[in-house]
């Protein structure tokens, strides 16, 4: 997932393929909460937002996207529009969110929750403090600039984080999340694959994790939509996922 430019290094991949199953496989000592959990523990008493969507009742699942925006957001937004889907954008900043500023406005314009996923894509737990914060509060002053409205989530790269990323995104007004469905899209072009496997761990609650930056990815996503519809799934964006509770900064979120 490590990216320059527009494109990834190999070697930056296999580091992002590791990255990802020590995260997936529980290696990574982070606690985390699960959306079912946020609701459950929503205030009593408090009034009930859910947007559209009671994921109370509702089989719901979250379509998430990182390292964008990229030459194959527009079409992805396209397809979005047309499926009647919202999703949430963990964007970088560098070649980024600096080079198509317009996706972003229209991503947040058509409803879909803006997050963060850093500037530069730098390991956070590998970064001193001031780095980490850097990187954290970049992209979120550039997209409150072009959308008028702060990020609350971001995504750390790899997935690695630590308590001291958890102090310094609290700081910040940031909740961290992670994810429970990856076609670890980076290692292939083949939508049929990255379909199958987005649908083969596909459950209530879940969060899927795709980029829109690799050319096989936007287009398995009409099928993967129509596919999960099919199953009885809602999809929503993160913050949809957790109502009537809402993401806490500091905390970390996992299915």
């Amino acid at each position: 997932m490590r990216e320059t430019a527009r494109r990834l290094r190999p070697a930056a991949l296999a580091s992002a393929a590791l990255g990802l199953a020590l995260t997936l496989s529980g290696c990574a000592q982070v606690d985390t909460t699960a959306p079912s959990t946020v609701r459950a523990e929503a205030a009593h008493g408090a009034p009930a937002t859910f947007g559209t969507v009671d994921c109370r009742e509702a089989k719901c699942i979250a379509l998430t996207f990182d390292a964008g925006p990229s030459e194959n957001s527009a079409r992805l937004l396209d397809i979005l529009k047309e499926k009647k889907v919202q999703a949430t954008f963990f964007l970088l900043g560098k070649n980024h969110i600096e080079k198509y500023p317009q996706l972003v406005k229209r991503m947040a314009a058509e409803g879909h929750e803006v997050a963060s996923h850093t500037w530069d894509h730098k390991i956070l737990t590998e970064i001193p403090d001031a780095q980490i914060r850097e990187e954290l509060k970049r992209p979120d002053d550039a997209i409150e600039r072009l959308t008028g409205h702060k990020p609350t989530l971001m995504r750390p790269p790899q997935g690695r984080t630590d308590s001291n990323v958890h102090q310094i995104a609290k700081e910040l007004g940031l909740a961290e999340v992670l994810w429970s469905v990856t076609a670890k899209d980076y290692t292939t072009n083949d939508s049929a694959l990255i379909t199958k496997r987005v649908l083969d761990q596909s459950s209530r609650d879940g969060i899927i994790l795709l980029h829109d930056i690799y050319p096989g990815t936007v287009p398995a996503v009409p099928g993967i939509i129509d596919a999960l519809k099919k199953r009885g799934y809602v999809f929503v964006t993160v913050p949809q996922l957790l109502a009537p509770g809402k993401a806490e900064p500091g905390k970390v979120y996992r299915p």
